[in-house]
């Protein structure tokens, strides 16, 4: 047979479109010719195909070459479609039975020798492969990432020869084993926190409902300290919210522990992030830290030190929880449902309103500082909290309070609990709630509404704000265990937009 078509898959964000490698083998003088819109290194994979088939003792056929990969107006970069290249040569010349190429897909790059290397974004292709029942075939290099998507027919090579002896029937590759949950053990707890019960609380109920948080505080206040103990209140992921982080990761090149796959990410940039870097794209579009950061928590400390540009940038991923970035040629929309929590000094010198320094910063330096966050922003996060230096009297009396190493634990319990509750009536966390469901879920007795109308004609609460503040009330209460959102629970909700006005 002269011609072959062989199965593999591109990357295109996180989606993994599949490819048609046809390979013809006609008369004339030798050559080898690769179309179908191909990057710098999928045109180079010729030299790594010639060199790896003929170092596995194989027979490269002096003959005119054409390789296609179809659909041609679909962009392909990387070496990942050296394994399917190779296969259909051998196919199309007659070295592997044509049968023995039927429902596989075929991702690997191929060294010199023959021996197949990692591939990056080999996730997004293995659960396409799955949807579509085939068998994959990849590097055993990529065995841990693959053990996340478990389920499936994925077999592991590490040569040419071995990759031909299964296509023969000789011999069988090895199966994926599938990875396995490891609780991960966190050396820093909020066990360690001293002091700050409003912040506590706040963060608690942040990690209870999923809902964005920003600290403003004097240095030393313990707003950094707080947020780095988020993830250890957070519930484990489930096996499909582990295998999106994990696609994310894999795209992005990022190494991932197999035990640590499970925990919720966590990404803290530095303010001097551009804003590509943060939302993603590039050339070859990859993720940015918000996508990074997807299931899990963006923690951006220093906030009006990042670029207004940059701070602006997320505003439509906050609430859509995806980014869609757009090229001249596609599109690619980019998972980025994360939780963010934020640091702020209230202004350039951080100790404004601190009793126990002195601001040098002038009133209008103060209001310029705070207006770097902008409004729409503000509207879109939560809880927001002031946090306050403690006095001498509160430290000695807490630094003679011993320890509760078991705080932490209890709290994470009624964490998942108050999260299980939530699952059970909507499906999704109190964030996530849209304006329909939050009707439905968060209703309030008539007094209490009309208490909120009130709050909102006062304060001057936007619709938005309007909306989240029924969120948190609703996870205050769920955090209470009680079904009907009550007057404490509102309040306690409306203690939390301490910045609204300040802006």
């Amino acid at each position: 047979m002269s011609l072959a078509t062989v199965y593999s898959r591109a990357n295109i964000g996180v989606e993994a479109p599949l490819v048609s490698v046809e390979t013809h083998l006609s008369n004339g003088l030798p050559a080898f010719s690769i179309v179908g819109l191909p990057e710098t290194a999928v045109r180079e994979s010729k030299e790594r195909v010639r060199s790896a088939i003929l170092n596995s003792v194989l027979e490269f056929p002096a003959k005119r070459i054409t390789v296609n990969l179809a659909p041609a107006d679909l962009p392909k970069a990387g070496g990942r479609f050296d394994l399917a290249i190779a296969v259909g040569i051998l196919v199309a010349s007659g070295q592997l039975p044509e049968n023995s190429i039927t429902n596989i897909e075929f991702m690997g790059e191929l060294a010199l020798s023959g021996e197949l290397r990692v591939i990056p974004g080999v996730i997004p292709g293995l659960i396409a492969s799955r949807e579509a029942q085939r068998q994959s075939i990849i590097p055993a290099a990529n065995a841990d990432e693959a053990g996340l998507v478990g389920g499936g027919d994925i077999r592991l090579c590490k040569h040419l020869l071995e990759l031909c002896q299964h296509l023969s029937g000789k011999n069988d590759l090895p199966l994926v084993k599938k990875a396995t949950s490891v609780k991960q053990a966190y050396t820093e707890t909020l066990d360690d926190v001293i002091g700050q019960e409003q912040a506590q609380r706040a963060l608690i109920l942040a990690a209870a409902g999923g809902h964005n948080l920003l600290m403003s505080g004097p240095p030393g206040t313990g707003k950094t300290m707080l947020a780095n103990r988020l993830s250890t209140l957070l519930p484990e992921l489930d096996e499909k919210a582990a295998l999106e982080v994990a696609a994310v990761h894999s795209i992005a090149k990022i190494d991932t522990e197999v035990k640590a796959s499970f925990s919720a990410p966590f990404r803290a940039p530095h303010h001097t992030t551009s804003a590509i870097a943060l939302v993603g794209g590039g050339k070859d579009i990859s993720p940015g830290e918000i996508s990074l950061a997807h299931n899990g928590v963006l923690f951006l400390d220093e906030l009006p030190e990042f670029s207004p540009r940059v701070l602006e940038a997320l505003r439509e991923p906050i609430e859509k929880g995806s980014i869609l970035i757009s090229r001249a040629a596609y599109q690619a929309r980019l998972p980025a449902r994360f939780q963010l929590i934020a640091a702020m000094n209230p202004c350039p010198c951080g100790y404004y309103g601190d009793p126990e320094h002195e601001c040098s910063c002038s009133l209008e330096r103060i209001k310029k500082y705070q207006q770097r966050i902008s409004g729409p922003l503000l509207d879109r996060i939560d809880l927001q909290i002031v946090l306050g230096r403690l006095s001498e009297a509160e430290q000695e009396k807490l630094l003679l309070k011993k320890p509760d190493d078991t705080r932490s634990a209890s709290i994470k319990n009624q964490i998942e609990r108050c999260r299980q509750r939530q699952l059970h009536r909507a499906g999704k966390i109190n964030t996530q709630l849209n304006q329909r469901e939050i009707l439905s879920y968060c209703q309030l007795r008539d007094k209490d509404a009309t208490l909120l109308n009130k709050a909102m004609q006062q304060l001057k609460f936007s619709t938005r704000a309007y909306f989240r503040i029924l969120k948190v009330a609703r996870t205050i209460a769920d955090f209470a265990g009680e079904d009907q959102i009550c007057r404490q629970h509102l309040l306690e909700a409306m203690t939390y937009r301490q910045m609204d006005r300040q802006f």
